[in-house]
């Protein structure tokens, strides 16, 4: 069983719009909601293949949450909190460009956040994996992820985080005593934990030259990180581990959304993982199911039968030594 945690679960609404205009009235020709979250999305795509998973977010009993999870028929278990779980609100342009817009979320009082640790705890001795992602939300400190990886690590065979922004800097800081086995930066994200720049490291990419990725990620597994998944968009993702490093291309689709394809390159990782297959089988999933996600309206969680492994090829990398530090 592959378990998740959502700590700041949302309302996904899409809105489909030929363009953003700014300062203008701007009509939607489709709409859609859906319950959202990093950790959720992941669930969701584990749900439609067949697997067994079961979620776990911060909900109250009355909030309409409730019903959008069992809509998508994801085993869900709430968390009680105070207010309602936030809407995201996505614009998606005609040529697949996304515009985000997220709530903060309700606050997380100490006795709550206690709860969610009982809850993950208890139900992570039945797992063979568990993927905590997302935002934080308000009143959580900005290493919980540390902390509940910590206390995961005897318990989880693996372990996979998948955040952004300070909650991601606070575990970078932290890999040595609370490493988890899986993450999954972009390529932003993984110049915040190795003080490179995104903008570099994604162009690269896109040219076919992995050098710059292959280092930054080596650095993270050099300080205890197993396996460091870097999604790239369009260019495909990148894995490197103790043991290799590989490369997937993207197959050619049309981008309709890209809200949930991160998410979905994380479940389709993750699945193949507790499978036990290859690392590069692993990889070739992963972004078979992030270009599948991408090709659908909305929060697409793709099923297996929108996802087509061959079309992604996975070639070995030469991995190039970590800079040395100054």
């Amino acid at each position: 069983m592959i378990i998740t945690l959502t700590p700041n679960p949302s309302i996904d609404a899409t809105l489909s719009v030929d363009q953003v205009v700014r300062g203008e009235v701007v009509r939607a020709h489709a709409a859609s909601r859906e319950a959202g979250g990093k950790g959720i999305n992941v669930s969701h795509a584990i749900a439609k293949a067949g697997g067994e998973t079961l979620a776990l977010a911060p909900c109250g009993e009355n909030d309409p949450f409730l019903q959008a999870v069992d809509r998508i028929n994801v085993p869900f278990v709430p968390i009680a909190v105070d207010g309602f779980v936030r809407t995201n609100t996505a614009l998606t342009e005609a040529d697949g460009t996304t515009t985000k817009i997220n709530e903060l979320g309700p606050e997380l009082s100490g006795e709550q956040r206690v709860d969610v640790e009982k809850q993950l705890t208890e139900h992570a001795h039945k797992a063979d994996a568990a993927v905590l992602a997302g935002s934080l939300p308000p009143g959580a400190p900005v290493d919980w992820y540390a902390d509940l990886t910590a206390q995961l690590r005897d318990t989880v065979p693996l372990i996979a985080v998948d955040t952004s922004d300070a909650p991601l800097r606070a575990l970078g800081e932290r890999l040595e005593s609370a490493a988890p086995t899986i993450m999954k930066p972009n390529a932003f994200e993984l110049a915040q934990l190795t003080d490179g720049d995104g903008r570099t490291l994604e162009a690269d990419a896109a040219r076919g030259d992995y050098d710059s990725i292959l280092r930054a990620a080596r650095e993270l597994v050099d300080r205890g990180v197993a396996e460091v998944l870097v999604t790239l968009g369009g260019a495909g993702a990148c894995l490197v581990t103790a043991d290799g490093a590989w490369a997937a291309a993207a197959p050619k689709v049309t981008v309709r959304s890209t809200v949930g394809a991160g998410d979905s390159s994380l479940a389709g990782y993750v699945m193949a993982r507790v499978a036990d297959t290859s690392f590069a089988e692993c990889l070739q999933q992963a972004v078979a199911y992030g270009s599948a996600a991408a090709s659908l309206p909305g929060t697409g969680i793709p099923s297996p039968a929108d996802v087509d492994c061959a079309r992604v090829e996975v070639v070995a990398l030469d991995t190039p030594a970590s800079s040395p530090r100054v």
